[in-house]
């Protein structure tokens, strides 16, 4: 299986951030987090709507991620 570059959108005291980076985690992904309240262009692209994990430049979940849909996308690549 290759590496996927992916990204995780979130934001400090997000819960359910804390539980994408764990489940990006367990299935062996590296995560870069970006801080939206960091950068005024992504609060506004983003707003309330965080976590957002992209894998290899493509939005793939907003708020939970899926497990099962998770691992179909890291096993077709």
């Amino acid at each position: 299986m290759r590496e996927h570059d992916v990204v995780l959108y979130t934001r400090e005291g997000c819960h359910l951030c804390d539980e994408a980076k764990q489940k990006l985690l367990s299935h062996g992904m590296r995560p870069q987090e970006v801080d939206i309240d960091q950068d005024p262009q992504l609060v506004q692209q983003y707003g309330e709507c965080v976590p957002v994990v992209t894998i290899d430049g493509v939005v793939r979940f907003r708020g939970r991620i899926h497990d099962l849909l998770l691992r179909r996308l890291l096993h077709r690549s």
